[in-house]
């Protein structure tokens, strides 16, 4: 399965969200992330946050959300970007309802980092199943 995350800037959210499916999936399937107004860096917060699972984002750069990438999506996670995402029919959508880290302490956004955590770990039985129907076991 293809995994999308999407939110406005992909400086946040998203990438905290790619990261940490990218751990957990442990190459059972492909992840990317977008956002409809990418911003310039990834939020100082957000690398904070990140680096205490081991994870450095400071280099990565926020990428730009294209029909391309929800062409190639099987599911595609929204985390705010709104009627800037792009309908493909045949994709499964997802609208997690998320705080932006933006400016938010270091413990809030580890908060936020926590329960995109939980909900990763929710979704990966649900996309292990899909997989093992779609293959017909």
């Amino acid at each position: 399965m293809n995994v999308l995350f999407v939110c406005v800037h992909n400086a946040g959210r998203s990438q905290m969200a790619e990261a940490l499916f990218r751990l957990v999936a442990d190459g059972a399937h492909e992840v990317r992330s977008a956002g409809s107004a990418p911003a310039e860096d990834i939020h100082p917060e957000v690398v904070g946050a990140m680096r205490e699972f081991g994870v450095d984002l400071a280099e990565r750069t926020p990428h730009r959300l294209g029909r391309a990438d929800a062409e190639w999506a099987d599911v595609v996670v929204s985390m705010g970007c709104g009627d800037a995402c792009p309908y493909i029919p045949g994709k499964r959508y997802l609208d997690w309802d998320l705080d932006d880290p933006a400016g938010k302490s270091l413990a809030e956004t580890r908060t936020i980092r926590d329960e995109i955590a939980s909900r990763i770990e929710r979704l990966l039985p649900e996309l292990d199943d899909t997989d093992a129907t779609d293959d017909g076991r």
